[in-house]
């Protein structure tokens, strides 16, 4: 038996083993934010334009080990740090940021100055308040909880099955939580730049979930994996084009906020495949099959 074959079988004839695994991959995810939260004291690691800071960005075309610049600015000003190296499309530096807890801005750009030896007419630096960073966290975290419950609404005015407002609402919370926990394996902080990717990738989740329902439900097809693989095959379209567009744009972009807004889209609409077409198409199965062992209409 060929891999197709394997993976169709195990598609469709174990597919509450497969549920059982998207489900599994979640609890981890969620033990990865925890333990983010017991070690720093924050869930998501947050960049200064969400807990306040500075942030110094250099043009230059000069090369320097990020590593041992970050270092030398640590020990000067003793806090924290970050250096980010800015690229052009052929990978030739174009610049640098600094990211650094609130500090003496005047020392700041003295240190780099000595540092680098880049005189301060190629610098641009941006402050952000600690205070109206922190408002504007929490309003994020109040928008995508209100993002959740309307689209349960709207899912059950439609479909009017309280069961796929649940469904939908599990995916859609998969699809943000694995996302998260994923940025924090692979150090990727969150920006305001970074909100705006997460709350784009509710919307991604609730078009591929809806998409799916509407075949099942409301579309005659001969049977209900025929609906769901009809279903697949737009959305599987749908989500690999838009994978490929952000790859193409997190290559040639040199600009840090839409590098990291294509990075977490493609990591969420990864992760959105599976949800959707494993965890979410496996419990409308099972309630559909629920359905018609206990004869319900």
């Amino acid at each position: 038996m060929d891999l197709k074959a394997l993976l169709k079988d195990a598609y469709e004839n174990h597919y509450k083993q497969l549920m059982i695994i998207t489900i599994l991959f979640l609890v981890l995810s969620l033990g990865v934010l925890g333990y983010s939260k017991l070690t720093t004291g924050e869930f998501v690691k947050k960049d200064v334009t969400l807990k306040g800071g500075l942030m110094l960005t250099i043009k230059t075309e000069q090369t320097f080990d990020i590593k041992d610049l970050a270092s030398k600015i640590e020990k000067d000003m003793k806090t924290t740090a970050t250096v980010k190296s800015l690229t052009a499309m052929a990978g030739q530096p174009i610049g640098y940021t600094i990211e650094i807890e609130p500090v003496d801005k005047e020392l700041l750009l003295k240190t780099v100055e000595q540092e680098t030896g880049i005189p301060r007419a190629m610098y641009s630096i941006e402050e952000s308040s600690s205070t109206l960073s922190e408002a504007f966290f929490k309003s994020t975290v109040k928008a995508i909880i209100i993002a959740f419950v309307f689209m349960s609404i709207v899912v059950f005015a439609y479909f009017r099955l309280p069961f796929r407002s649940f469904a939908v609402i599990l995916a859609g919370f998969s699809d943000l939580i694995e996302t998260i926990a994923l940025m924090q394996i692979f150090g990727i902080k969150l920006s305001t730049g970074g909100v705006a990717a997460l709350l784009m990738l509710i919307g991604y989740s609730v078009d591929a979930d809806i998409l799916l329902s509407a075949r099942v439900l409301k579309q005659k097809h001969d049977s209900v994996l025929d609906a769901i693989y009809s279903a697949i095959k737009t959305g599987i379209t749908m989500q690999v084009t838009a994978i490929a567009a952000l790859v193409v744009l997190y290559l040639v972009t040199p600009a840090a906020l839409l590098r990291q807004i294509s990075i977490i889209l493609i990591i969420g609409l990864c992760v959105g495949i599976l949800n959707a077409w494993v965890q979410n198409a496996g419990l409308l199965r099972w309630y559909l099959e629920w359905k018609e062992k206990h004869g319900h209409n």
